[in-house]
């Protein structure tokens, strides 16, 4: 914990609130010109531009704040709340994150082979629902080219999101796993094995026990060779109850580090946008997402009495949402829609919650 005083805390968080008042005006003001773009052509321009953006004038900085410091599967994080995978798919930009507010970076979704993913266009903004449809397809650059650009890091705590080629069957996906599990060992604080996008042609038959036991423990064994690095397992919110209990069941039996809950829905219930846009093939992702995701972190943590560490991720669109899916069990949270609709401060503003009901 640390020696600062309530007042003292409180004080710094005052004087970056003012730091910051420009930045978020600036913010305001840019949403409207990038929403009137494709989401994707954005996307691309952003991840350029911060690449020659000096660190320094993106800091929402928390790290001297020790209260917010987190121990999970036997990483200390330096704040609870992650940039969640297909972000910075290509390790691209993990530095310029972390300096905005992020205490963690999950980059991939990785693949062994680079592939361009679905035919564009293939992200959709459902404004009116704060939701985004996407349907990339593990678009990446292959994982030789993204372990180039993880050589240098010495500061940020990196989880690696491995997958399958497209074209690898799935009685072979194994074999794709265990090569990006390899080839990132070293770059990496920890795997997440990704088996629940909607996106990739029948990924998604790979949660079914026995095809996850087949995945998972060629992981742990080739784990056990090696310092040990902890492997999660990222479950789609579409699965059935039982069919979740299964899964922390077998977790549980190969002592696997932990789960992340959820992947995007194929579901689309309730939506407001109106139009073809909400029946765009793809997960959907945002405020649609936010209850579900909550329930399937409160089961797993009920379930399993909270011996398994869960990262919880799906509709956090604001500070409160995030407190939410921490009371329901999660120990870290991810974002990534809710970085978009809420711009560079969001991840600053969830740690500001996070320390007023610390305190």
């Amino acid at each position: 914990m640390s020696r600062l005083t309530k007042f003292d805390i409180n004080f710094r968080l005052f004087l970056r609130d003012i730091y910051h008042f420009f930045p978020t005006i600036g913010w305001k003001i840019l949403k409207p010109i990038f929403f009137s773009f494709d989401p994707e052509k954005i996307h691309h321009f952003v991840v350029r531009y911060l690449k020659f953006t000096p660190l320094s004038l993106l800091g929402y900085d928390v790290s001297t704040i020790k209260s917010l410091e987190t121990e999970v599967f036997g990483i200390k994080f330096p704040n609870p709340v992650g940039l969640a995978a297909g972000f910075d798919k290509n390790a691209e930009v993990y530095r310029q994150m972390s300096a905005f507010g992020f205490g963690f970076i999950e980059i991939g979704t990785v693949t062994p082979k680079p592939q361009e993913g679905n035919p564009k266009t293939r992200i959709f903004r459902l404004i009116k629902d704060r939701a985004l449809i996407n349907r990339l397809g593990f678009n990446n650059d292959g994982v030789d080219k993204v372990i180039k650009r993880l050589k240098n890091n010495k500061e940020v705590i990196i989880g690696g999101n491995i997958g399958k080629n497209k074209n690898t069957p799935n009685e072979n996906a194994v074999d794709d796993y265990l090569f990006c599990f390899k080839k990132l060992y070293d770059y990496v604080d920890y795997f997440t094995v990704n088996v629940s996008s909607p996106n990739t042609p029948n990924l998604r038959d790979l949660q079914n026990i026995e095809s996850l036991r087949s995945i998972l423990i060629p992981l742990i064994e080739e784990n056990k060779k090696r310092s040990k690095k902890p492997i999660l397992l990222k479950i789609s919110p579409d699965l059935a109850d039982q069919d979740i209990i299964s899964v922390v069941d077998l977790i549980q039996d190969i002592n696997l580090d932990g789960i992340i809950s959820t992947n995007t829905t194929i579901k689309r219930d309730k939506l407001k946008s109106l139009g073809n846009i909400k029946n765009e093939k793809g997960g959907l992702s945002g405020t649609p997402l936010k209850n579900r995701s909550t329930e399937v972190i409160s089961l797993i943590h009920k379930y399993s009495k909270g011996k398994v560490p869960i990262i919880g991720v799906g509709g956090i669109m604001s500070p409160k949402d995030a407190i939410e899916k921490l009371n329901a069990g999660a120990s870290l949270i991810q974002v990534y829609t809710g970085f978009i609709y809420n711009g560079p401060s969001f991840a600053y503003k969830i740690n500001r919650e996070i320390i007023k009901s610390l305190n």
